[in-house]
């Protein structure tokens, strides 16, 4: 909670996460997941700056409408392994939840 990150133009939000250190997953969903393919939903992350693609991704809208992530609620939500930073700034909010669904801010 408010670190700022050095990512590369074009990385994933996962992948500049990871390798600053932070997890975009909570609880067992560390060890528990799909190491990026974009098809667990347990990397969703409310983003707000400048990334790529800046609509939802084919695997994003399969996932995202999807419970625990469904409408409505959902529109502020990408996968972080499914965007590229590709701004100065780029703030991540990560609620709890093995999912991220929940409505507190982590």
């Amino acid at each position: 909670r408010g670190r700022q990150l050095q990512a590369q133009r074009g990385s994933t939000l996962r992948t500049a996460l990871l390798e600053a250190g932070v997890t975009p997953h909570n609880g067992r969903a560390t060890l528990i997941n799909c190491r990026g393919l974009g098809t667990c939903g347990t990397c969703a992350v409310e983003v707000r700056g400048q990334v790529e693609p800046p609509q939802w991704t084919t695997q994003e809208q399969l996932r995202l409408n999807f419970p625990p992530h469904a409408p409505p609620g959902n529109q502020q939500l990408r996968l972080a392994c499914q965007v590229a930073c590709e701004g100065d700034l780029v703030v991540v909010v990560k609620r709890s939840g093995f999912w991220g669904q929940g409505q507190q801010v982590l």
